[in-house]
């Protein structure tokens, strides 16, 4: 993906149709995987543009859905509306089964997937892989509210790749993993090429969850989640509620997330129904 900070500097001429727009004054996205359309955001004002070891960062005041955080090019946050993706990557996995008590985390260094593990009491250690330092200082500079998951007592932060990271960890240690560190998944996807799914397999004790963002499916971010050979996860059915007393780090309510959008989540529109081997893509059994 790119963005074009031109695009709010001035008006680059650039009349083909093909391409992603250039408006002055706004924030545009523009990804090779949707042709033909384009994300763009009215900017107010640039609060940052700099770059990491890793990656281009972007932060800047929008005129309706406040702060917004781009990497490389591609919209990653923005105050407005984030709580619906860090609640339902969290609570879909964690609702599932009973009494988590180990979570890692791979990615997700903005601190809000921490801040919504935080809200169950029963969760007793919560590791988090992130390689780019820089990135969490940005957070905890323009997203306090979002950083605040790195407050929690509980959390141990791993600055190293996540991969490597599985590779030290001993066979069965965690009830859930919850990955938030690569673009939204294909099924050419090169992770399915890796390593990676076996790593984490390993890592899971029986019965433990997996969670990873996957395709989007009109215009709904779509997460895949699994379990390992174990207990069965129904993940249909919420079986861990969370406490509407306990708020953890945020001290704040859930905005979005509930037991009914839980169950409802795992609704499919007509159209994927009738995908090939919908029944088994849809089984809580993934490894």
């Amino acid at each position: 993906m790119e963005n074009h900070l031109s695009d709010v500097i001035s008006d680059p001429e650039e009349p083909t149709s093909h391409v992603h727009p250039h408006i002055p004054g706004w924030f545009s996205e523009y990804s090779p995987l949707w042709p033909g359309q384009a994300h763009l955001l009215k900017v107010e004002k640039i609060c940052f543009q700099g770059k990491s070891k890793y990656q281009n960062m972007l932060v800047f005041e929008s005129s309706t859905y406040g702060k917004v955080f781009v990497l490389d090019g591609a919209l990653q946050l923005t105050q407005k509306d984030e709580c619906s993706y860090q609640e339902m990557m969290t609570h879909l996995p964690l609702c599932s089964i009973p009494n988590p008590k180990k979570v890692l985390l791979i990615g997700g260094g903005d601190g809000g997937i921490l801040r919504e593990i935080s809200r169950h009491c029963s969760v007793e250690q919560i590791d988090i892989c992130e390689i780019d330092t820089m990135l969490i200082n940005l957070y905890s500079d323009f997203f306090p509210e979002v950083a605040v998951g790195y407050r929690d007592s509980r959390v141990k932060l791993h600055v190293i790749d996540g991969t490597l990271f599985l590779n030290s960890v001993r066979r069965g240690t965690y009830d859930a993993i919850i990955v938030d560190a690569f673009d939204p998944m294909r099924p050419d996807h090169e992770l399915f090429e890796s390593e990676f799914f076996e790593l984490v397999s390993k890592a899971l004790r029986p019965g433990g969850v997996l969670c990873i963002q996957a395709e989007s499916i009109c215009g709904v971010i779509g997460f895949l989640l699994c379990s390992t050979e174990g207990p069965y996860v129904d993940f249909r059915s919420p079986i861990n509620p969370i406490d509407p007393e306990n708020y953890g780090i945020s001290r704040q309510p859930l905005k979005f997330y509930n037991s009914e959008v839980h169950s409802a989540a795992f609704c499919l529109p007509s159209f994927a129904k009738s995908f090939p081997d919908t029944k088994a893509k849809g089984s809580s059994k993934g490894f």
